[in-house]
Formats: structure tokens, sequence, C-alpha cells
């Protein structure tokens, strides 16, 4: 019997502590529902600002009766309406990113949801914590989308947030299986959020030509973009990401042909946003292969580190 429940898990009703992240347009019920039927906890984006359109996939979710989460980018909602739709909506597990969450947490948690606020510093966390959220996701700069500029690694994040708050941690950037995961595990988490590893899915509605940039990119396959203004990314090595490297600012339109990326395969429309991640990803599995092969890979990373600490031996 565990004697220490994962509160992540307790707060979810994943069978597993593996969150699939929230990338716009691509979080949706195809996905989130592979992911929550193989164990992990499938989000359903907002950050698209397709309203009607996110509402019914989170109808659709709801459905299943698969536990399932929802992301609240603040920044980037027009109006209450998505808000409060998930607060009439029986969802149980909310996700808030790119601003303050201080506003949402009280209807959320009066509506009986637990909230979880994305966080890429220290700073950013205890502010959270103060404000009454129930957990954090720690994105750390390895991870892809949008990022802080001020780039502090997952590997250091989540020991510095431990050090100073006890609430329930999400480790989010650079894991993409049972290695990384026991690693987080290690450094004070109690889930992983991954996004390239499914973008890189059976199952992620994105174009093959995106998979396969993600199958080929190396360790170095990634660039952080627009560091000086906002939003600042990471994304792809393209012909246009470097345009924007070299540049040093985005052009106003670079995230027009954001969907021709997606679902038409065309690598240079606009950034593809990815993790460095890219760089452990060798090829394109079901979400079940990838949650099955990720679990088993954390009980043998794991049981090796237990066997080291019983013959107190450093192997």
């Amino acid at each position: 019997m565990q004697t220490h429940p994962n509160r992540v898990l307790a707060h979810t009703g994943a069978r597993y502590p593996i969150v699939q992240a929230p990338m716009g347009w691509i979080a949706r019920f195809p996905l989130a529902s592979a992911v929550s039927r193989a164990g992990g906890l499938g989000i359903i984006e907002t950050s698209s600002g397709e309203t009607a359109n996110c509402q019914a996939e989170i109808t659709k979710m709801a459905a299943t009766g698969l536990p399932f989460g929802v992301n609240l980018p603040i920044r980037f909602l027009k109006d209450d309406a998505m808000l409060r739709f998930v607060c009439d909506s029986g969802v149980k597990f909310v996700t808030t990113s790119a601003g303050s969450p201080a506003k949402f947490i009280a209807p959320l948690k009066s509506a009986g949801i637990t909230v979880y606020h994305a966080v890429p510093t220290v700073e950013t966390a205890l502010k959270c914590v103060d404000a009454g959220i129930d957990g954090l996701v720690v994105e750390g700069a390895e991870g892809g989308g949008f990022k802080n500029p001020e780039e502090v690694s997952t590997l250091v994040l989540l020991q510095a947030i431990r050090a100073r708050v006890d609430v329930p941690m999400i480790a989010a950037g650079g894991i993409v299986d049972g290695r990384g995961m026991a690693a987080a595990f290690a450094l004070g988490a109690e889930a992983v959020q991954m996004g390239t590893r499914f973008v890189c899915s059976a199952e992620s509605p994105v174009h093959d030509n995106f998979k396969q940039a993600i199958v080929q990119a190396g360790d170095t396959g990634t660039w952080v973009l627009n560091k000086k203004a906002s939003p600042c990314i990471r994304a792809l090595k393209s012909q246009r990401t470097a345009e924007i490297h070299e540049a040093g600012v985005m052009p106003p339109d670079t995230f027009a042909g954001i969907q021709r990326v997606y679902f038409d395969g065309d690598m240079e429309a606009a950034p593809a946003l990815a993790g460095q991640s890219a760089g452990l990803i060798t090829g394109v599995m079901t979400a079940q292969q990838i949650i099955d092969e990720m679990v088993a890979g954390f009980f043998e990373a794991t049981a090796r580190l237990g066997q080291l600490a019983h013959a107190r031996s450093f192997g």
C-alpha cells in the first residue's frame, strides 16, 4: 500500500502521473482522449482562441467519463466565456498559464475545480502559492512554445521551487521517457507534462512533415526566438526561424501561417513550436506505447536507484 499518495494523481484521477501539454489547435479530443485512455491525463487547449470549437471539444471529453483537464491561458482569453463554461461543465482539473491566475482562482475553486499554474521562475511560483493555487506546472526553458526569455532549466527550476514550497509540481520541459520522469521525481516532482513527445504521436492531428521534423531534429535542433520582445518562443530550426533568429525579432504576422504548419505540413509557413526534447525523440508512437514505455522505464530507473540506496553504493 502506498503510504505517501501521489498528490497529482489524487487531484486528476489519472492512472499515471503523465500529463499531455495544452498545445494550441493540437490538444483537442483525438489526442487528449488517446492520452487519457492510455492512463495519462489529456488536456484540452483554449489558446487557439476558437471558443466554440474548444467548448465542443471539452463537451466531447466530458462525455467519455475519462479524467481530463482544460488549460486557460489568461493572456489569450478574449473574455470570460471560456472561464464560465469550464466552471459550469463539470471539469475537475484546470491548468492556468500566461498571466496571473489570481482573478481565476476564486471562481474555479468555488466550482470545485483543482487549479495548477504554469511557472517559469521561482518568483512566479511563490506568487501563485500565495494566491492559493493547488499545484504548479514547473516549465523549464527546454520546453517548446512560449517561454520566459530569462531561461532557467527544468533541472534547476524544480530544485529551486521545491526548496521554497510544498505544493505538488508537474515537471515540464525536456522529458520524453521514463528516465526523464524518474529524474524529475528525484527533484521533487510528482508528475511530468509532455508536449513535443505527444505532438509526435500517432493520434496527434499534425501533418507527418511536422512529426518527421521532430524525429530528425538533434539536441541543437531548436532556437529560442524573440528574446527581447514578446512573445519569446522555442521552435524548430528552419529557414523561417533562421531569419527570425538572425533579425532578433519576430514580425507581427509570424504566427499567421501556424495552421499551415500543423495541418498542411508547410514547415516554413510559421515557426514550428517544439522543445529541446525533439533531440530525444526517434520515432512516432501511439499514446499508449509512449505511456506504457514511459511507465516501464520509470520503474526500471527507480529500481536501479533503489538498489543503490539499499546497498549504500554508487554502483
